[in-house]
């Protein structure tokens, strides 16, 4: 005869072949377990989503000219040869005064070195087509949300202006946190740029009949050195070059312009030397105390902002020392701060909805092996969510956190309904087996939840059938007994009275 009992679905023989299968079940748990805890060590952490696109900036320098020229001369030739570049979606020109930006958007999942290396390909085959003076480049590897560490230079002494101290930042603090793991670019802000500036006198210009483009000329030749060949003196070799580098506003007054009748005309007889700052155009003020000489930190994309931000950390505490006296560096912004807060909220919410779910158990179920359960399940559930996300690329961040945080409650719900749902179906079972046995109490079972295996005591496990088999058995006379109300009680089973 066939078998007239319903057959298991994929669940219940799921839950069987686990039951039946506890090692190997345990085995793989502590193997994701382990990828979860390798995620959690790894996995880039920062406090703000990073949803930008992938883009490309070509920023270009044209000083002088006006957003007209700029846009024609050398924002329009740049568009034209991006809309060409592999993955290019969109590309955005802005023209400003002096400067020209490029914005090349690629598609979803390109990666963003290739798209560099291909925009700096195209970029070379346009280079021709720019007018002379401007200087294409590529911005930082960065995307909006790298903006994690902002710090400022102080003077305690007052013995350092402005200047000063924006040399300092520019010429030596600079450059050490740029070399830190994980920094696209250190940017300078507020202060006086240092600039040697010749300020020629038309008239002096006319009375020695000098025009001034051949100051600007005398000048750009006489700031460099030359080289010339070896000479031979004495089975000895000497390197002949010349030293024309300028190092101060003497060097600069006594460059020679040209020569009437042997004597020269200096550019110190024709212009006013001094040292004095670039225009500005904006300034760093804090806590409207005063201006202040500042830099921000920009992270690279993709790296982790809180290990980024404890290094450059540490790199200026190394640097310190070498600041001039009176001057220290003072943190701005530091985002490891919210980054700190939201993994402490999370870590706060998990703990505390573990408690929670061990009292309950063990309140309202008077069984404490049972809360292990909900125990277990929590972390477990955390770093299956972890290990997925360092897979997929996606960093924690107070969005990923907080979907974790909320799904704890869940799989918390989600345990308490599996332990109490358990337990009512042993109590069922033993009831089933006292009316079996008409009405003789059998010996009390031990439960133990987590090798999820019920047998009589003082049996010791032996061949008893596994937890699921004893709930469909049960779940089967069940309705056995429903469907013989009318005509009596079905028999049962040899198996269901040998249980």
């Amino acid at each position: 005869m066939r078998d007239s009992r319903p057959q298991d679905g994929v669940l219940e023989r799921l839950i069987e072949w686990s039951a039946e299968n506890r090692l190997l079940v345990g085995l793989v748990t502590l193997m994701v377990a382990g990828l979860g805890a390798w995620a959690t060590l790894t996995t880039p952490v920062d406090a703000i989503p990073d949803l930008s696109d992938v883009q490309v900036i070509v920023r270009t320098e044209y000083a002088g000219q006006g957003p007209q020229i700029v846009e024609e001369q050398v924002t329009y030739p740049l568009t034209s040869a991006m809309l060409s570049v592999p993955g290019a979606q969109t590309v955005r020109g802005y023209s400003m005064f002096g400067t020209s930006f490029v914005y090349v958007i690629f598609e979803d999942g390109t990666d963003l070195y290739w798209a560099r290396s291909r925009v700096l390909e195209y970029l070379s085959q346009v280079q021709d087509r720019l007018p002379d003076g401007a200087s294409p480049a590529l911005g930082p590897d960065a995307t909006g949300v790298g903006w994690v560490y902002q710090y400022s230079l102080r003077d305690t002494t007052g013995t350092y202006d402005l200047a000063q101290l924006r040399s300092v930042q520019d010429f030596y603090l600079r450059y050490e946190l740029q070399a830190v793991e994980g920094v696209a670019e250190v940017a300078t802000v507020g202060g006086f740029e240092k600039q040697y500036q010749v300020v020629v006198d038309p008239q002096r210009l006319a009375a020695y009949g000098v025009p001034i483009g051949h100051v600007g000329m005398a000048l750009q030749r006489s700031n460099r050195d030359v080289g010339g060949r070896l000479l031979e003196l004495g089975e000895r070799e000497f390197i002949v070059r010349g030293k024309g580098y300028l190092r101060g506003l003497d060097d600069i007054r006594q460059v020679v312009i040209r020569a009437e009748g042997g004597t020269p005309v200096t550019v110190g007889q024709v212009a006013e030397v001094r040292v004095g700052p670039e225009i500005r155009r904006g300034i760093a003020d804090v806590n409207g105390e005063g201006e202040v000489v500042g830099g921000i930190v920009v992270m690279r994309s993709g790296e982790n902002a809180q290990a980024t931000i404890d290094a450059v950390k540490e790199r200026i505490a190394e640097v310190s020392s070498g600041l001039p006296p009176g001057v220290e560096v003072v943190t701005e912004y530091d985002r490891s701060e919210l980054i700190a807060s939201a993994v402490s909220a999370l870590s706060t919410t998990i703990w505390e909805e573990m408690l929670v779910v061990a009292l309950v158990v063990m309140v309202f179920l008077l069984h404490v092996r049972s809360a292990f359960v909900a125990l277990v399940t929590v972390p477990v559930g955390i770093l299956i969510a972890l290990g997925v996300m360092r897979l997929l690329g996606i960093n924690a961040n107070i969005m990923s956190l907080g979907g974790i945080a909320i799904a704890i409650g869940v799989m918390v719900d989600a345990s308490l309904v599996m332990v109490e749902n358990a337990h009512k179906h042993i109590e069922r079972a033993r009831q089933a087996k006292i009316e079996a046995r008409g009405g003789q109490a059998p010996p009390v079972p031990t439960v133990d939840p987590g090798l999820l295996r019920v047998s009589p005591s003082g049996d010791g496990g032996g061949d008893a059938p596994s937890l699921g088999t004893r709930i469909r058995r049960t779940f089967d006379r069940a309705q056995r007994r429903i469907d013989g109300v009318g005509g009596g009680t079905p028999d049962l089973t040899n198996a269901e009275r040998m249980e």
